[in-house]
């Protein structure tokens, strides 16, 4: 039996493990759920799963949560030391953490320096201070399990391979629901429009961020930090079928790869139970009935997130915790109608470019320069009118 907290519970990821924990009662039990302020699932949660202790995103929130569950046998706690208090929380073997954005690096890093296996879904945990997190990693001695479908393919793709076999990395992009767009049709499309991704059942930040290929970048900074890869050997490639999940080409021409239906409970389930698969009740990969399999490079242009991400990657690690902050408070703009879609990538290069650089020695640093450049970022909005 492992015991599992879940960080991000009532996201999509959260639903997705919540699902495979009930369709497997017998190898998995939850002992922590951490939310942010969807109280009505959340209960429903609670009451399902029997946690003995949940988070919420503020005291007033765990107030109003305590009073609906009164009877039960759990405790409420409220913001990052609640969400932290449940990543560390004794007994518990593997935390499973989807907490989305920055917001979720704090309870990562409280589960690794507590000494608990972690299987990632919050990739700007990476992004923000892949140094740091991989050092605590490390230093305490814990896996590091992705999620992510790209970068669980490619998990799955160097499985007993030796690392100085790997040539590079391919990570498989869909191309989102604006990959046949023109540029100059891009400033113009709606927030609904971008919410529609063609594959993929996602919460609205990440499927903005699919919509721009910021994701993309995000996780090409990721691939760097977990397979200490460095970024000019990590590829993208848009796949419209997202089949083939990500690839790992070798240094005798070999490429190995991962596929299946997009679906985010493959990979959850395999970080759930490494090194062991579950038996999933998934529809099958039929590649008889499969018209097409396609690649292409992504057009930059369309996509100038995704330069963006490894012009950041290229500078230093303080330039991916502007580029994440930035993009965090761009998205959250476009979605509340305060600006176009295609000021999403004008605000992240302009903060770029006014970014000075710069060495992080601690998590309190990283911190402070996220707080900073959300706070400019905001300020900026203005000037993009």
């Amino acid at each position: 039996m492992k015991t599992l907290a879940v960080l991000g519970a009532t996201g999509s990821i959260g639903v997705n493990t919540l699902e495979i924990v009930a369709a497997f009662p017998e190898r998995y039990r939850v002992a922590a759920l951490a939310a942010g302020s969807n109280l009505a699932l959340l209960r429903q949660q609670v009451r399902r799963f029997r946690p003995q202790l949940v988070s919420v995103a503020n005291q007033a929130m765990a107030q109003e949560l305590r009073q609906s569950l009164a009877g039960e046998k759990v405790e409420v706690l409220a913001g990052v030391e609640g969400a932290c208090a449940c990543a560390r929380l004794a007994g518990v073997d593997l935390v499973v953490s989807a907490i989305v954005g920055a917001a979720g690096l704090l309870p990562t890093l409280a589960a690794i320096d507590a000494g608990i296996d972690v299987a990632l879904a919050n990739k700007e945990t990476l992004v923000t201070a892949g140094a740091l997190v991989m050092r605590a990693v490390a230093d305490n001695g814990v896996r590091l399990l992705p999620i992510d479908s790209e970068h669980s393919a490619i998990f799955q793709s160097i499985a007993g391979q030796r690392p100085q076999d790997i040539h590079r990395l391919i990570l498989t992009a869909s191309g989102g629901p604006f990959r046949n767009h023109a540029p100059e049709q891009l400033t113009a499309v709606t927030p609904q429009q971008a919410l529609a991704h063609p594959n993929w059942a996602m919460g609205p930040k990440i499927s903005i961020d699919s919509a721009t290929m910021m994701n993309k970048g995000l996780e090409v900074i990721e691939a760097r930090w977990l397979f200490a890869m460095p970024a000019e050997r990590i590829a993208v490639q848009v796949h419209p079928q997202s089949i083939v999940h990500s690839m790992v080409e070798y240094v005798d021409g070999s490429v190995l790869a991962q596929l299946g239906l997009p679906d985010m409970k493959t990979p959850i389930a395999y970080a759930l139970a490494w090194p062991e698969r579950l038996p999933l009740a998934l529809p099958r990969l039929d590649l008889c009935r499969m018209a097409d399999l396609s690649f292409c490079a992504p057009d930059l242009q369309r996509f100038p997130c995704l330069a963006l991400a490894y012009q950041a990657l290229a500078a230093d690690e303080s330039a991916c915790v502007v580029l994440n902050a930035v993009n965090e408070v761009a998205v959250e703009a476009f979605l509340s109608g305060a600006i176009r879609f295609t000021d999403i990538a004008r605000l992240i290069d302009r903060m770029l470019q006014r970014h000075g650089g710069g060495g992080l020695a601690t998590v309190e640093e990283v911190l402070a320069l996220d707080a900073q450049c959300r706070r400019q970022a905001r300020e900026q909005i203005a000037f993009l009118v």
